[in-house]
């Protein structure tokens, strides 16, 4: 069992002992699915969702700094937080909710994973098997830090997304002129924002890091610096979901704007026209590599957290697997069960925007329960009130509104 950093260390590099469960998240919020919805961003609508991903950034912010707030100063994960203040019955609805979104997460991770296989001519077969056992293997052998460590790892190899959306050479004029030209009266427009929101926040990362935050024990001392990490995740992931949007729309949306690109190996090969073998197909690829993992791992463990915070088993990357055999149980029962699913039906790829609209659709729940969280089970000092909880109050229900309303009007319910 790893031991929690000692008191020297902590005061000497007081960042580096926190820093972790916020960059881990939003790595993994630049998931397989947010990667192909930037995609098709980019290449549907140019520049013009552009915008919307900055915008985003102190949404998501704010966020996931409430699930910072309530991991700290309650001790408790989100499911368990959520029973022990509205009771069982709400605790197990939004499990359910939880339960939904990670299934649709692991199918567009493990689609994209395979996806990169099949570039190089590696079997799906092979390449799932591959990287579920080495996905078991980082949990059951580890700890909390270990596996953290390891996420950061995979995650960073989605930086590769700035070098293509550099080589691209999008034109700034353009940029400029488009990124402020939203087309808010098309339904397909607003099917888009819909999957770019819920692409950007998913139910599985605030169950991941509000108990990500309780499993490393974090203190009120560290809130300061749990929120400084957590900025610095929220830029980070936007950022690069950016760099995706204006590599696409810079080279496959001026050139081939009617591409299909439901796969990894779509944009791909629509890459390589423009930007060469290495950058379109081995360079895109490590990042999706990257960001499919760091999600798998991420999505996983936030089901067993958020199940067994509700139906009471133990929970913790520090137990011995035979100590806490439902909690790693969940945790390879999603990772085998998503990566036999995405073998036996290979074009649940097309599924992905597909899921970030789910995602935008769960909002009111999510963030219904998290907001009422930062009203009522936080101690009285931290707990949202005046100017902050207005706007913590209006940025939810505007984003979880928007979303919705996109969704339903994209699919042609409005």
């Amino acid at each position: 069992m790893s031991q929690p950093a000692s008191p020297a260390r902590r005061a000497a590099l007081p960042f580096l002992a926190v820093f972790g469960p916020g960059l881990v998240v939003m790595l993994a919020d630049t998931e397989v699915g947010s990667i192909i919805t930037a995609s098709q961003s980019g290449v549907a609508w140019g520049y013009r969702l552009l915008l919307l991903q900055f915008v985003l950034i102190p949404i998501l912010y704010v966020v996931q700094e409430l699930t910072v707030r309530l991991g700290i100063f309650t001790g408790k994960g989100h499911g368990e937080l959520i029973r022990d203040t509205f009771g069982k019955g709400w605790a197990w609805l939004s499990a359910c909710g939880l339960a939904v979104a990670t299934v649709g997460a692991l199918l567009s991770e493990f689609s994209g994973v395979a996806g990169v296989g099949e570039l190089y001519g590696v079997p799906r077969a092979a390449t799932l098997t591959l990287s579920v056992l080495f996905l078991l293997v980082v949990a059951l052998t580890g700890s909390y830090r270990r596996v953290e460590r390891v996420a950061i790892a995979l995650g960073l190899f989605e930086f590769v997304f700035f070098v293509i959306a550099f080589v691209s050479k999008p034109d700034g004029h353009q940029i400029a002129a488009q990124m402020f030209q939203p087309a808010l009266a098309n339904r397909n427009y607003l099917y888009l924002v819909a999957a770019n929101i819920g692409a950007v926040i998913m139910p599985w990362m605030i169950f991941y890091q509000q108990s990500a935050i309780a499993d490393k024990k974090l203190s009120p001392a560290d809130f300061r610096y749990a929120r400084l990490d957590t900025a610095i995740g929220s830029i980070v992931t936007q950022l690069v979901m950016a760099a995706v949007l204006i590599a696409t729309a810079a080279t496959i949306g001026l050139k081939n704007p009617s591409a299909s690109l439901n796969t990894v190996g779509d944009i791909a090969s629509a890459l390589i026209p423009y930007l060469g073998i290495t950058l379109g197909k081995l360079v895109f690829g490590i990042g999706v590599l990257g960001a499919g993992l760091v999600a798998s791992i991420v999505a996983s463990l936030a089901l067993a957290w958020g199940l067994g915070e509700v139906a009471g088993y133990r929970r913790s990357l520090e137990d011995h697997p035979f100590r806490a055999k439902w909690f790693y149980g969940v945790y390879a029962a999603c990772l085998i069960c998503g990566g036999v699913l995405v073998g036996m039906v290979p074009n649940l790829v097309i599924l992905n925007i597909a899921v970030e609209v789910m995602n935008a659709l769960l909002l009111p729940l999510v963030l219904g329960f998290l907001v009422m969280l930062g009203l009522k089970a936080l101690p009285a000092e931290v707990r949202l009130r005046g100017w902050y909880a207005g706007l913590t109050i209006l940025l939810s229900v505007i984003t979880a509104g928007l979303g919705v309303y996109g969704g339903l009007s994209g699919a042609g319910l409005f």
